[in-house]
This record gives structure tokens, sequence and C-alpha cells, in this order.
């Protein structure tokens, strides 16, 4: 609707519409975009290929709600036509790529919203957790001591980095190939349509957007698309990854790992009492099996463009923003109603870590890699610990096992004492 209105404008401004013709499809546009006619536009996603389907019904809307405001009547198509009118110096065929991309700029900044949102939550629970000291997990086997508040920080960085992922395919999305018209050789078109009309788009979006330097690549490459596209799974594959941290670290509450506790949301079982189920997590999972699809669709379809044209454009557009918005959404409640409630039960999460085996490895500078290994195989054979082995063979003094065991210390990194003290 804003390109039909922007280019009424222009086409005024250059001669090629009468003033009252232009003011009357703005003014049908504006009343379109309201959401008046919402009922009129009837097409299925899945029609003709490259949206000719959804491009002819927005052209005849527009048209005869143009007649009505100036006293004429729908159907007849005068003084206003839909492809002499509303559709000067337009096609298809550069029509639908520039509504697909002026609406990825739109949906791509709700999901920066939702990622900045989720970040943020990460960030504070990072800072919440920082004196939690738990196992480090590495293959699902039990590694050297980490902090919870550790873990979330890594979590926050890896939202950041995809967003700024994100960020980069929207640039691509900036550039706009109107004016291409049917092949992109902008044959019917003003010499100066595609620029002004362009300028006038970014005024009506608020947003920043360039002429394609190449209007012919930019018809037949939907490569911003996939871009974007390809920013939305590989969020989403990551943050599959953090929801199965969370359900691990929230398994239980007797028989699983019970580190952390998750908001109660519902009751988990129709017929097991009290059961609660970790239901955002495998909410956002969901969603994130759903953009990953997509995702594949939409490869699928720029792919199969041929010559001058890719015909796959209306499923590319109904999958890419189904993929934003429900993201958005998704992330904004999982923010909301799963980590901002997250507790820590730090008791539970020291005691694995004190427990755990993997803190031989810091006697390795000490005793060496095989007399560490050799007292894990005796300490899960006899269930005696790390120090009393350690002591009973004589391999390290008392003072030394404190500073090596610290497992505060261990979180922190670096060389420890007595590795630093031989290579100084």
């Amino acid at each position: 609707m804003r390109i039909k209105k922007c280019a009424a404008r222009v086409n005024a401004e250059l001669g090629l519409l009468e003033e009252s013709v232009a003011r009357a499809i703005m003014a049908a546009a504006d009343e379109a975009l309201a959401g008046r006619f919402d009922d009129h536009f009837v097409v299925d996603v899945f029609n003709s290929g490259a949206g000719v389907s959804f491009h002819m019904n927005v052209n005849e809307v527009l048209a005869n709600r143009a007649n009505e405001i100036l006293g004429g009547r729908r159907g007849e198509y005068e003084p206003v036509h839909p492809h002499d009118h509303v559709n000067r110096g337009q096609s298809t065929n550069d029509v639908m790529p520039t509504a697909m991309r002026l609406a990825a700029l739109e949906v791509a900044r709700s999901l920066l919203g939702g990622m900045e949102e989720l970040a943020r939550a990460l960030r504070r629970k990072g800072e919440e957790f920082r004196d939690v000291v738990k196992a480090g997990r590495t293959h699902l086997q039990d590694a050297v001591p980490v902090r919870l508040g550790q873990e979330f920080h890594a979590y926050a960085h890896i939202v950041q980095e995809h967003e700024r992922r994100v960020r980069r395919a929207v640039e691509e999305l900036r550039v706009l190939g109107l004016g291409g018209t049917a092949v992109g050789t902008g044959l019917n078109a003003h010499p100066a349509f595609r620029f002004r009309v362009i300028e006038e788009l970014a005024r009506e979006t608020g947003e920043e957007l360039i002429p394609a330097e190449n209007l012919m690549a930019a018809m037949q490459s939907l490569a911003p698309f996939v871009a974007f596209s390809g920013a939305m799974k590989s969020l989403a594959v990551d943050l599959i990854k953090l929801c199965d941290d969370l359900r691990l670290m929230a398994s239980g509450p007797v028989a699983g790992l019970a580190e952390i506790e998750l908001p109660a949301l519902q009751p988990g079982s129709s017929i097991m009492p009290g059961k609660v189920n970790p239901v955002m997590p495998e909410m956002l999972t969901m969603v994130c099996f759903q953009v990953i699809g997509n995702d594949t669709t939409i490869a699928l379809a720029a792919a199969h463009g041929e010559f001058e044209l890719n015909v796959m454009m209306p499923v590319i557009a109904f999958d890419l923003l189904l993929s934003a918005k429900l993201l958005t959404n998704a992330l904004r409640v999982f923010t909301e109603r799963a980590i901002v409630g997250i507790r820590a039960n730090a008791e539970r999460c020291r005691y694995y870590a004190e427990s755990s085996p993997a803190l031989v490895t810091a006697l390795v500078p000490y005793i060496g890699y095989e007399r560490a290994a050799e007292v894990v195989r005796e300490l899960l054979a006899t269930r005696r610990t790390i120090r009393e082995i350690v002591r009973e063979r004589g391999w390290m003094s008392e003072e030394d096992l404190d500073r090596a065991l610290d497992i505060e210390a261990m979180t922190r990194g670096g060389l420890l004492a007595g590795e630093a003290e031989r290579s100084s």
C-alpha cells in the first residue's frame, strides 16, 4: 500500500497522473493501511507465481475505492483504472520484491527488540548467579567447575552476536529494485521515477532505503531474503541449545540435576499430580524447529528463479514473515515467563561441583596427567575423595591441595600456583 501511495504522489509530480486521481489513490491506500479493506484481500499465499494475484488484488481494491472517493462506482474503473493509474510505472516483478523488503524491515525491528530483551534478562541473571559455583559439563560428563553466572553471561553474549548477524542481514534489505518494471530494464517507467519513489518510501516508512545499483540483479536474486532467514535460522539453532541447557539444569526435581528452577506455569501431567514441566523452553524449541524448516523452504524457493524473475516470491514472503513473527512472539514470552523467574539451587550446584572427579584436572600441574588419571580411577572405584587419595600417597602438601582444590579459583581460570611457580 505504501508503494502505491508513494508511486501515485511521484507520478503526479512527474506529470503522469492527474492530481485528483493521485490524491484519490493515496487516500484509498491510507484507508487500506488502516485495515478498512482487509476482507477484500482474498488471495491465498499459494497462488500464481511471483505474486501477480496479490498485486492485481491490491490494484483493483485501490482503484475501486479511489473511484468511490471521486464519485464513481466500484467495478467501472473510471476515472481510475487499476493498471493505467494505480500501477503506472510499475510491475508485479519490481513491486512484489520491494513490498517484501519493506515488510521484512518492519518485522526485523520487532525481532531485534525481542532479542535485546532476552539478552538483557540473561545478563541480569548472570549477575544474580555470579557466586553460584557448579560443575561444568562436556559430552554430558563432569568437567571442571564454572559459575552459573558465567553460563548466563555466555548465553547473553551469544544472543547479542545473533543481533549483529540479523542487523547485517537487514542492511541488504534496504536496497530496492523498484522502477525496474517487468525485467529490470525500467520499460514504461519515467527515468526519474525509481529515485523519486524510493525517496518517498524512505520518508513514508522512516527507513533508510537505497536504489539498487543494478535493477536486473535486484529482480533476479533473492539472496537478501535468504540472508535474513539464515540469520534467524542461526539464532534458532543456538536458542535450541539454550533451551536444552535449561531443561537439563531444571530436570528433576529428585531424579534429575535440579540445579535451577523454572517458573511453574501449569500442571505438567493429567495423571501425575504435582508434576511441573519446562513449558517455555519446550515452546521456544518447537518455534525454532519451525524457523529452521521455513529457512529450508526459503532457500529452495530462492534457488528456483529462472532468467529475469524468481516466481517463488509468495512462499518466501510468507515463510520469512512467519519466522520473524513466531520468533518475536516466542522470545518475549520466553523472556517474561521463563528467564526472568529462574531461581538457582546454589547448594545443589555446589555439591555437584565439589563431588566431580573433574576437579583432579587442577592437580595435573602438580602431579602430572598419569597420576591424576590414577586418582580418578581410584576415586570412582572406592568413592574416596581426591584429597584423601593424594594425601595418602604423599604426592602433594596440604597447602598445595588447598590451593589446587579451590573451586572458586578454578572458575577464574589462569595458571595454577604450582605451575606458575615452576614457570617463573
